[in-house]
């Protein structure tokens, strides 16, 4: 790409000259941020920044679940964080898929509400008869948060509806559901598009300082300087930020079609650390992490062998073992976790604020995230 100070005259007065609102990360939470300024501020001047030719974090490469936490995972949580938090954060899950809904529509994300499945083999039914005494108690929670009654449900015709082998039992929640991460993204990107806000792809972004009374932004294309700067590039954001952000990535895989794919809907498997659903009469299955946090956790965009082997086997044995199929390619995304699952969203200094560490739940909050640091931006500058 061309560095700025190549740009013809018409270039800079579009990219780089007179920048009211810079966001770094063409994501969710970024295209979210962007959208909820552009009410706030009609006039402003509103560039968004994307390393990549495509968004290059976890937003256009995780495996489309819109969920708010399975049963195992919340109880899981709850020993870790305490119920008050954990709690709060479910909320935050289930208002932030509400507000991508409203984003985006229902249409475009392409929404299926199918349910979701947290499977259980023999040997973790002891995690099972951990969490199931606390069934009700979460059906109370989520019907405070949701308004909907017995979320949870236990269903032990799992193996039978779907073919799962070693699956003995799960925990249904009806509320769950799939989305096409594609077509949000190219949604997202034609409605910040139709409300005047520039999109630069190819810019990565390797430093932002204060100065005066706005940021100096160093970038591979050059400098760009803006009144404020707003940072959205969650498991990407150590590189830029000293803040309670790490990287960690996730392994996904696709099959190729499969004849007379009877699976439908979105499943949690050993406490959400494995995941998969259908798409296309494929399945696409992640996860893994858990295998090797250590090495996981890096921004490097690239599949862990030992990782893609844990994937194919649990696939051959678990979910389809009695099903041909062929694997048709794999992937990696970086999401931005931290030593508690609540998202930062903050001022940095007068100038620079970031909405980052969403925890591996992009999906339900990402948009709530922008709309949230775009109005703490917005406050900022009022005051």
């Amino acid at each position: 790409m061309l560095k700025n100070h190549q740009w013809s005259y018409w270039e800079r007065m579009q990219f780089a000259n007179e920048i009211d609102i810079l966001v770094i990360g063409a994501g969710i939470v970024g295209y979210s941020t962007a959208l909820e300024l552009r009410k706030l501020h009609p006039l402003a001047k509103i560039v968004i920044l994307e390393r990549g030719n495509l968004p290059s974090g976890a937003s256009s490469k995780n495996a489309g679940f819109a969920c708010f936490g399975s049963a195992s995972e919340i109880y899981d949580d709850i020993q870790e964080f305490g119920e008050e938090i954990v709690w709060e954060t479910v909320k935050l899950r289930w208002r932030g898929l509400q507000a991508l809904q409203s984003q985006i529509g229902d249409k475009n994300l392409k929404l299926q509400i199918n349910g979701s499945w947290d499977l259980f083999t023999s040997s973790e039914m002891e995690t099972f008869n951990r969490v199931l005494p606390h069934l009700d108690d979460y059906n109370a929670k989520l019907e405070e948060i949701t308004g909907e009654k017995n979320v949870y449900s236990v269903d032990n015709s799992i193996q039978n509806e779907f073919g799962f082998e070693q699956i003995v039992s799960s925990f249904k929640n009806r509320l769950e559901g799939q989305i096409d991460t594609g077509s949000m993204n190219q949604s997202f990107y034609q409605k910040v598009i139709s409300e005047d806000i520039r999109v630069l792809f190819g810019c990565e972004v390797t430093s932002i300082d204060e100065k005066g009374h706005s940021a100096l932004v160093k970038t591979s294309v050059g400098e760009l300087s803006a009144k404020k700067v707003a940072v959205c590039t969650n498991g990407f954001a150590k590189q830029l930020l000293d803040e309670d952000v790490q990287p960690a990535r996730a392994q996904v895989l696709i099959t190729k079609p499969i004849e007379n794919l009877n699976i439908k809907g979105t499943f949690h498997y050993q406490k959400g650390y494995y995941y998969f659903r259908n798409i296309d009469d494929r399945i696409l299955f992640g996860g893994g992490r858990n295998l090797d946090f250590k090495g996981e956790t890096t921004t490097e965009m690239t599949n862990s062998t030992h990782i893609l082997d844990s994937l194919k086997e649990i696939l051959s044995t678990v979910i389809l073992p009695n099903t041909k199929y062929e694997i048709d390619h794999s992937w990696a995304g970086i999401m931005g976790v931290g030593n508690t699952k609540k998202p930062i969203i903050k001022m940095i200094s007068p100038s620079i604020a970031c909405g980052i560490r969403l925890g591996g739940m992009g999906v339900a909050i990402g948009s709530l995230v922008g709309q949230g640091l775009a109005q703490l931006i917005s406050k900022n500058e009022d005051s």
